[in-house]
């Protein structure tokens, strides 16, 4: 199976719990239905991207990525690649690249949809069309900063850093 049928499959199946997150996953369809390119990083009318809300073994902090690019806190993740063979395999991938930690676990399905803007990779404004599962490390597992990333910290989940109260839903749908 392609990673684009893999994607539509993905998010045909899923139920989100909420009317935003269900509307969105019909706008993601929709692009897939019209963009076989959707997966690809080169799709410069957006493409799909593939995140990782990592949770310590507890669940009572999340892992969070300074984001050279961005400037502020976010979830693990990127690009999809030629070699993955499942959206949880690039949500996996970059999980794992990004924290440097082994042994991680990922959720069968995601957990919440995201679309937003952004000048990535390929120096022109685009749409990440970001879908994300939650990914649990092992106990005891400390992260190794990567060079994709300007920090990289274990945060309470009841004490995120400033100017990541974007990510509160995203948290939320991953604790359910």
């Amino acid at each position: 199976m392609s990673l684009h049928a893999d994607v539509a499959e993905t998010l045909e199946k899923w139920q989100p719990g909420t009317a935003g997150q269900e509307a969105l996953r019909h706008a993601f369809l929709g692009f897939l239905a019209a963009r076989e390119d959707a997966c690809r990083r080169s799709c410069a009318a957006g493409h799909i991207t593939a995140s990782a809300v990592v949770l310590n073994a507890s669940r009572s902090h999340v892992l969070l990525t300074l984001h050279p690019r961005v400037g502020r806190w976010l979830q693990l993740g990127g690009h999809c690649e030629e070699s993955d063979t499942s959206l949880a395999a690039a949500a996996w991938r970059e999980a794992t690249e990004e924290s440097g930690m082994s042994g991680l676990t990922i959720s069968a399905e995601p957990v919440h949809l995201d679309v937003h803007p952004i000048t990535c990779s390929l120096g022109v404004p685009t749409r990440h069309f970001d879908v994300r599962f939650v990914v649990t490390a092992p106990a005891g597992s400390e992260p190794v900063r990567s060079a994709e990333s300007d920090d990289l910290r274990w945060w309470p989940l009841t004490a995120l850093p400033p100017g990541s109260e974007d990510l509160t839903e995203l948290i939320a749908a991953a604790c359910e």
